[in-house]
């Protein structure tokens, strides 16, 4: 901006944004001068570059106060946890399913897992169709999409349910 910009020429944008041509930088910034604003260079990459004259304060608050405002509406998915047990009780897995309805519906991604204690592991079929009970479910109130299919990894057999993206 102003003494920083290294050109002879630049096409030159007016305070309310009116095009006033191309013109030399000394009369560019000049006018900048006389207007008590900032020359600031937009579009440095233009031939000739793109020079604007204004309040570049007022411009840079404008710009942070709508980065803020962006980072305010963003959301940021969490991955949550949620344990299975081979074994599990029918109203101990109707709770846990009512938690990954729950993280769903807030936006979460979900990763149940069946944990394998001792000899269970011979019978990892049992977990497997406890994650696809999960898994059907979840889908079947339209509220998910399977990212990872069932899948064993050491003692314990892992699935991600994701959210469907609401458009």
């Amino acid at each position: 901006m102003n003494e920083e910009i290294r050109a002879k020429e630049v096409r030159l944008v007016g305070a309310e944004g009116e095009q006033i041509g191309i013109k030399p930088f000394r009369e560019a910034m000049q006018m900048a001068i006389d207007a008590n604003l900032d020359l600031v260079n937009v579009a440095p990459q233009a031939k000739p570059p793109v020079c604007r004259i204004m309040d570049y304060g007022k411009f840079r608050y404008e710009q942070q106060k709508k980065e803020k405002e962006a980072r305010k509406n963003q959301k940021i998915v969490d991955l949550k946890e949620v344990w299975f047990r081979a074994n599990i009780d029918e109203h101990d897995y109707q709770t846990k399913m009512r938690n990954v309805i729950k993280f769903l519906k807030e936006g979460d991604k979900v990763k149940c897992s069946v944990r394998f204690r001792g000899r269970e592991i011979a019978h990892s079929n049992i977990g497997q169709k406890i994650l696809e009970r999960v898994a059907q479910e979840a889908t079947g109130e339209d509220l998910c999409v399977i990212e990872r299919v069932p899948k064993l990894e050491g003692r314990s057999m892992i699935m991600i349910l994701a959210p469907k993206a609401t458009h």
